[in-house]
């Protein structure tokens, strides 16, 4: 009786259909045939005494069916288990979108939280009974900016920050009343929610842009954007995919430390390799001067973690390769790649994802003092709640 999956409602070209007399079992493509009948059937089983055999840990089961069915399930478990034990506030910047309200109601269901909705309040309930969504739950709040009672302390917050930077007044006022990452982004700088997931209906850099003008990088921290690749049983982190062009060596080594922080807290310790088309020094070229350089000013600081470079990606990642560089400081392949630029790192993790039969999740902020998620424009709402569960998961750490 549950709100169908968008798996499902992509296999049905966009229809979505609904539990009744022509949608009763789950059709193959419903991942629910995997991750939730058998639990029901299970715990039927055992209430009625049929079953001789009972599963002691239900949730443990339901992990691992997870696990089957998708990979990165095992990954982002221990975040969901983390958040469950912890419960965040959440704002969905963009809550009269479909995808976001079923998000929402998911992120409720699975009692990782609150869910906020912004948005006006006829339109979100009127959307939702259009798609049938019931949002008449304890857990989902709907707030309208510009009628919300906080509407004035956000405006004098954000003209402080703006007010040397070309903004009037009544430009934060308007900011404000009409833009919900502003909103957004002022709820959790004054802590009236734990974190923030937009990007829905705007561009990356666009919602970024609007995020950073009300919080800030933490201090001697650099926002940048990881993703998590999991291939072959193997998961890489992946950085910058989202914020740094074509980095300097100086930045290039910020972006490895800030990596390799966040390997550490999402339970990895990490193996980085700085990547470059060349592998220490051959064949030389302009580009790889400045992964070069970026090493030699990791030497200098003394980070506390393994890094080598510059190398390209099958010596990062293939043991046998590596074999063939004795001297490299890596103690088994990277588990943190580095790349040289924005464009090299964005073209490869989309293309792992579309040709390689990988699983990628980002990319995922990084750096800010601030729980944000930006998920892309296309995002589903599986996409949706996993950002926010990271979201979630980064206010508590």
């Amino acid at each position: 009786r549950q709100d169908v999956p968008d798996d499902v409602a992509a296999a049905y070209q966009g229809n979505r259909p609904k539990f009744g007399p022509n949608y009763i079992i789950p059709v193959p493509f419903d991942p629910r045939l995997i991750s939730a009948i058998p639990i029901a059937v299970a715990k039927a089983a055992m209430d009625s005494g049929v079953a001789r055999k009972p599963i002691l840990d239900l949730d443990r089961y339901a992990q691992e069916l997870s696990a089957r069915r998708d990979p990165i399930a095992s990954t982002l478990q221990r975040i969901y288990d983390r958040v469950r034990r912890q419960p965040k506030r959440i704002v969905f910047a963009e809550g009269e979108e479909e995808q976001v309200m079923r998000a929402a109601v998911s992120y409720v269901n699975q009692k990782l939280g609150t869910a906020i909705l912004l948005g006006r309040d006829d339109v979100i309930k009127e959307n939702a009974k259009h798609a049938g969504i019931d949002l008449n739950k304890q857990g989902i709040e709907i707030i309208n900016a510009r009628l919300s009672r906080r509407n004035g302390i956000y405006t004098d917050y954000l003209y402080e920050r703006m007010q040397r930077k070309g903004f009037l007044f009544r430009d934060c006022q308007r900011l404000i009343n009409n833009d919900r990452n502003h909103f957004a982004a002022c709820m959790v700088a004054l802590g009236d929610a734990d974190g923030i997931v937009t990007g829905v209906t705007r561009n990356y850099s666009t919602a970024l842009d609007d995020i950073r003008r009300v919080i800030d990088a933490k201090p001697g921290h650099r926002v940048i954007g990881v993703s998590i690749v999991l291939a072959r049983g193997k998961t890489v982190l992946v950085a910058d995919t989202a914020v740094h062009d074509m980095p300097n060596a100086e930045q290039i080594a910020d972006i490895a430390e800030e990596a390799a922080g966040f390997a550490r807290r999402m339970g990895y310790e990490p193996r980085l390799a700085m990547l470059a088309y060349s592998t220490f020094g051959h064949p030389q070229g302009e580009r790889s001067e400045r992964v070069q350089e970026a090493v030699r000013i990791l030497d200098k600081r003394r980070v506390d973690f393994e890094y080598d470079g510059e190398m390209a990606a099958d010596v990062a990642l293939n043991a046998r390769a590596m074999a063939q560089y004795p001297f490299i400081r890596l103690t088994g392949p990277a588990n943190v790649l580095i790349m040289p630029a924005f464009h090299s790192a964005s073209i490869s993790t989309k293309m792992l994802q579309e040709l390689g039969g990988s699983t990628v999740i980002g990319p995922l902020l990084v750096g800010l003092n601030k729980p944000v998620q930006i998920v892309s424009l296309n995002a589903k709402d599986s996409d949706i709640v996993n950002m926010a569960a990271i979201a979630a998961y980064t206010a508590g750490t």
